[in-house]
């Protein structure tokens, strides 16, 4: 998918588990967004944002509510057709909602093969479902999934087109502290199977810094910091420079160490 809308990244190390950078310099980025803007009546939500990604890029943007991070993945979905600047996405895009959004009156495989127009459809749907280990629910109907079954179909969905950009719009947000768990350990386990860029939108700090290579804040719809971190995965999120990343990454967000704002 490429787009051309009409018309630097900004942000001390912490041991050797993170670095800040002051933009992104990403080698032959898959996204590039410059000067990106949007409006909402009289408020601004996204204030002429500047954006790189590089492919297989795993990146999480946080940021407070209202601070612009759906409104920019809704751009770089292609579904807000109102916002101003230049944007490029070299290749596909599949995005995982919040919900799962699957069609109740159709089954899981009917689902993850929704719209694909490809030869062998569902035998993409089947090894698609068998990635995140749903097999023995193919046939099922959505309504009868638990919400994590519900999130790996709608992975499974978004994966099946093989995107070169994998939008993750808080997707584990309503899920059990334990099934959240497995989800982030899955999503790991497929981004390394299939390499896609990632944008990941999220709240929760500790996610952010457990799956991702490169933390961004978004601060009044503009990139207030901008950090890489290079610890190994799995992370131990007791790791004194992702402690004190951590720690960095709250006080952009305006929360001190006991969670006051």
């Amino acid at each position: 998918m490429a787009q051309q809308l009409r018309s630097s990244l900004s942000g001390p190390a912490a041991r050797n588990a993170v670095s800040f950078t002051a933009g992104s310099s990403a080698p032959d980025p898959i996204v590039r967004v410059r000067g990106l803007s949007r409006t909402f009546g009289a408020e601004q939500v996204l204030s002429d944002l500047d954006l790189d990604i590089a492919s297989g890029e795993f990146v999480a943007l946080i940021g407070r509510s209202g601070s612009g991070k759906s409104t920019l993945l809704r751009a770089l979905a292609g579904l807000d057709g109102a916002v101003t600047g230049k944007l490029h996405v070299d290749g596909t895009v599949s995005v995982a909602f919040q919900e799962p959004r699957l069609v109740p009156w159709k089954r899981v495989s009917d689902n993850v093969c929704l719209g694909l127009r490809v030869p062998r459809a569902q035998e993409r749907a089947a090894a698609a479902l068998a990635e995140v280990g749903l097999s023995n629910r193919s046939q099922a109907w959505p309504l009868t999934l638990s919400g994590g079954e519900a999130q790996r179909a709608s992975l499974a969905r978004a994966l099946v087109r093989e995107p070169s950009l994998l939008l993750l719009d808080e997707p584990f947000s309503a899920l059990d502290a334990l099934t959240r768990i497995a989800m982030h350990r899955l999503v790991l386990t497929l981004w390394e199977s299939h390499r896609p860029a990632v944008l990941l939108v999220t709240h929760d700090v500790d996610e952010a810094l457990a799956l991702a290579d490169r933390v961004v804040v978004l601060t009044s719809g503009q990139i207030g910091l901008s950090c890489t971190v290079t610890a190994d995965r799995p992370r131990d999120r007791n790791d004194p420079g992702l402690t004190n990343l951590r720690t960095r990454l709250l006080a952009e967000l305006g929360v001190d160490k006991e969670g006051k704002i």
